[in-house]
């Protein structure tokens, strides 16, 4: 499964890094994905303290929570302005998002070592928490302006049955001779995949470790692990479930799937059969949007279903709850994806000049 390989990459993370932040780890209660992200970043920030002389220990695992607890808000900043001048493994600038996700981290972390921890007699390792004194960095996007750029990579209405058209009609006769036969053997499953997310809004990952006794066609419900570890069942779009009937009605023949081949959406790899990884849905995705003419990845389908749902229901907590989210403010950016009722508003005012 896709959580094993993050498992195994957190714990090459954890043998680089001091035992408190093993504490940390076994203190929090993150997505496996999230978890190997802020190791990371927490990974990179004590790199830097010790590059810039803010840390004498000779190695990451030697760095004290004593030097910690002793970090000004300057010394925050200046490695906040450092992470704004380095450029990521693609060669470009990290972006405020990026950068945000750097100082969560750190939050998570130094929250864990003033309030959380209990190692002294029940005291925490410190108390005073630097990073109280951080603010994330503002998007200067407006949301008018990410909506926008947003709708421009989504599938609505009926660009989505379109491209699961051209997937099942058209790509078969542009692609390389030599993609048909993975083509032929595959595109009931990819088109499945493609039909769940744009059905459920489920997170990639989320459907790349759903098992075949998660799914219940029957009341076309979705049963997921959610961010967190926490259990969710999803409503399924019936326009959804006919194309995953289809993938169903070849899956064990075509994928040799035994019994203890529980992963709903397979694959064969050197003749053994496996789960179908999120990276590997990543690509089937990129690869036939590319060829559709709208590059797209399995989170804009997410994004789609969400937008859809929305201008349907124009109700944010109904969205939020098939998304599996815990609030609604992830959920602003959909409410501005049809702007519709904003330029409906404007021609009112037009009409109604000053008398």
């Amino acid at each position: 499964m896709e959580s094993d390989k993050y498992l195994k990459l957190i714990q090459q993370e954890l043998k680089r890094l001091p035992k408190y932040v093993n504490d940390y780890y076994l203190g929090t209660n993150h997505a496996v994905t999230t978890t190997y992200q802020y190791l990371t970043e927490i990974r990179r920030f004590f790199e830097w303290l010790r590059q810039s002389g803010l840390s004498e220990a000779k190695t990451n695992l030697d760095l004290s929570t004593t030097e910690l607890s002793k970090l000004r808000r300057s010394d925050i900043m200046l490695y906040i302005d450092y992470l704004r001048h380095t450029s990521n493994s693609q060669g470009h600038l990290n972006s405020p998002t990026s950068i945000n996700r750097s100082i969560n981290a750190l939050r998570s972390l130094f929250k864990y070592l003033t309030v959380t921890a209990d190692v002294n007699d029940g005291e925490p390792y410190f108390y005073r928490n630097v990073m109280l004194k951080i603010d994330s960095l503002n998007d200067t996007k407006t949301l008018n302006y990410r909506a926008h750029t947003l709708a421009s990579h989504m599938y609505r209405g009926q660009m989505k049955f379109d491209f699961i058209e051209f997937i099942k009609n058209k790509y078969p006769k542009m692609c390389d001779k030599r993609a048909l036969p993975a083509y032929k053997e595959n595109a009931e499953r990819d088109i499945a995949i493609i039909t769940l997310i744009l059905g459920t809004g489920v997170r990639v990952s989320e459907a790349a470790n759903t098992d075949l006794g998660d799914l219940n066609l029957k009341q076309h419900l979705l049963d997921v692990i959610r961010k967190g570890g926490q259990k969710d069942s999803v409503p399924i779009a019936p326009w959804a479930i006919q194309y995953i009937k289809n993938y169903l009605e070849i899956r064990a023949k075509r994928y040799h799937a035994l019994k203890k081949d529980t992963a709903l959406f397979l694959t064969v790899y050197h003749g053994e059969t496996r789960r179908m990884t999120a990276n590997a849905i990543e690509k089937m995705v990129k690869k036939y949007s590319t060829a559709f003419g709208h590059p797209l990845t399995p989170h804009k389908l997410r994004h789609t279903l969400a937008s859809e749902m929305y201008n349907v229901t124009k109700d944010q907590v109904l969205v939020a709850q098939q998304l599996g989210q815990k609030g609604t403010s992830a959920t602003d950016l959909y409410t501005h994806v049809d702007q519709k009722k904003q330029r409906a508003a404007l021609d009112e005012i037009s009409n109604h000049p000053e008398k």
